[in-house]
């Protein structure tokens, strides 16, 4: 009876166990989102993670995933395994340094190759590499350096994806150099493209040369449609955030022009040398990052859409193609500030939507992060809500809306030097009670006119990030938004006029 007793216990709990193998896990849904007959949950798939780069589907219930400090891992959908795949040895991480973009081979099954773009350090130099990983037994080996540029402080891009012909293309930042992006011998601030072992394809339109397209500040996203189309999402400096259509042998423009072609030496420019615009620029700007080109009917309304993700505006934007993927002619603004920094997007075999936030990165926004970021969600259809959905809105942030001092301030400087206006310790310096700002006028009018590049000393403390000039703004626009900092955060100083900085401009 006592056998038979253990032998029964013994089989229920293997057929326990059998079940407890099989069974997918079930993650929570933190959100809803509600589109015209589509309802949409988020739910987490991933968390405690360091600002994860790029996330790449392996197959139907794997993600492999990149970290900044240099990890790249595997996680099981099915299971919530997570698998450490490989560490990069060299990688330098700083700021918005470290490993980047990721893309998978279009065959693993013939080439089990993982390209990654990550930024290392000799004793002086930064520099962007490209290397070839091998995944094999559950484990990434045998990397090969494919190309190594020029790397800096910031700018240095930098995403992956392979284009309908099969050819491997690399956005690359201009490393901070203002001579990189139009100088078609260097391979900075270029869309690169090349065969799978980095060499040169034999149809380039330059010959003997990676250069696909050029002029280009900051990519920070990079994705092929269904026919072939490429698009970028890029950083504009303090305006003009794009998305461009690439097309082979194209020049963008930066730094001699920004976003479209509106300024009468932009004109003069375009007009004497062929440029070509991007087809949506944001002003002020959003913060850009990863793209995705989505066809699912998985989700039917996001059907030949981009899907873009973004960092200041901290939201999922859809950007609806025309039939032909020439233009964008709708967008829509979902999850603005609820998961923060929004750094990756891609898709499921089966059409569902992944994000990777951003928020222990270095510029956290108001409220970030939260004790369990960074997270991977997963956007994917239900058919009950849970919670109260979030709708699309259009986006309102358009060029010349702004009227006053704190919209102002609200639109191009809070998310560096937040709203209170202390900053961002060791990278933003604080307006509160800085030198610069509560002193003479002039010196702070000679700041947002002409930005800052190289070491500043603010309070004491030493800041070495660059500052973009706002001489962009209208003279009655960059009075209100001084007048605002001096006389907020603590500030008590004087106002500053219209007429001061006409004074100083000229």
């Amino acid at each position: 009876m006592k056998i038979r007793t253990i032998i029964i216990i013994l089989t229920l709990g293997i057929f326990a166990g059998c079940k407890n193998v099989n069974q997918k896990i079930e993650y929570p849904v933190v959100a809803n989102i509600k589109l015209t007959k589509t309802l949409l949950a988020v739910t987490v798939v991933a968390d405690s993670l360091r600002v994860p780069w790029d996330i790449q589907f392996l197959d139907d219930h794997q993600i492999i995933y990149t970290e900044i400090a240099g990890q790249i891992s595997k996680l099981n959908l099915q299971t919530g395994e997570r698998k450490l795949l490989y560490n990069v040895p060299d990688v330098y991480q700083k700021r918005t340094l470290g490993l980047l973009g990721m893309c998978l081979s279009p065959n693993m099954k013939e080439n089990p190759y993982v390209f990654i773009s990550y930024t290392t350090k000799t004793s002086e130099d930064v520099f962007s590499k490209l290397v070839r990983l091998t995944l094999e037994n559950d484990t990434l080996v045998n990397p090969e350096v494919l190309h190594t540029i020029p790397g800096s402080t910031g700018h240095n891009g930098a995403r992956l994806t392979f284009a309908k012909d099969g050819k491997l293309l690399w956005a690359t930042g201009d490393a901070h150099s203002k001579t990189f992006a139009q100088d078609s011998t260097s391979l900075n601030g270029k869309i690169l493209r090349m065969n799978i072992d980095g060499s040169v394809p034999a149809d380039n339109p330059i010959p003997g040369s990676l250069v696909y397209a050029w002029g280009f500040r900051n990519m920070q996203g990079l994705t092929v449609s269904d026919k072939g189309v490429i698009y970028t999402s890029e950083h504009g400096d303090a305006i003009e955030d794009e998305v461009n259509l690439i097309k082979p042998q194209q020049n963008y423009g930066w730094p001699q022009i920004e976003g479209m072609h509106d300024l009468p030496e932009e004109i003069a420019i375009a007009k004497k040398h062929q440029r070509t615009e991007p087809i949506r620029s944001w002003t002020p700007v959003i913060a850009p990052s990863g793209l995705k080109y989505y066809n699912s009917a998985t989700i039917p309304e996001w059907k030949n859409s981009l899907l873009l993700v973004t960092l200041k505006s901290q939201s999922l934007r859809q950007l609806k193609l025309s039939d032909d993927g020439q233009t964008i002619t709708d967008e829509l603004v979902f999850l603005e500030k609820q998961f923060g920094r929004i750094r990756a997007v891609t898709v499921s075999p089966s059409g569902d939507v992944y994000l990777a936030t951003s928020n222990q990165d270095w510029n956290p926004q108001p409220g970030f992060p939260k004790p369990n970021d960074d997270r991977i969600l997963k956007l994917s259809p239900v058919k009950k809500a849970v919670h109260k959905p979030f709708i699309g809105v259009k986006p309102t942030t358009e060029k010349g809306n702004v009227v006053d001092g704190l919209t102002l301030y609200n639109s191009y400087c809070e998310s560096c030097h937040k709203p209170d206006g202390k900053g961002v310790a060791n990278v933003f310096p604080p307006l509160a009670g800085a030198e610069q700002v509560i002193g003479e006028p002039k010196k702070l009018i000679d700041i947002v006119l002409g930005g800052l590049s190289g070491e500043i000393t603010v309070k004491g403390n030493k800041y070495d990030q660059q500052m973009p000039t706002f001489n962009f703004l209208k003279d009655e626009e960059l009075a209100k938004i001084l007048t605002y900092v001096r006389s907020n955060f603590g500030n008590r100083s004087s106002e500053i006029s219209a007429t001061e900085i006409s004074k100083q401009r000229k």
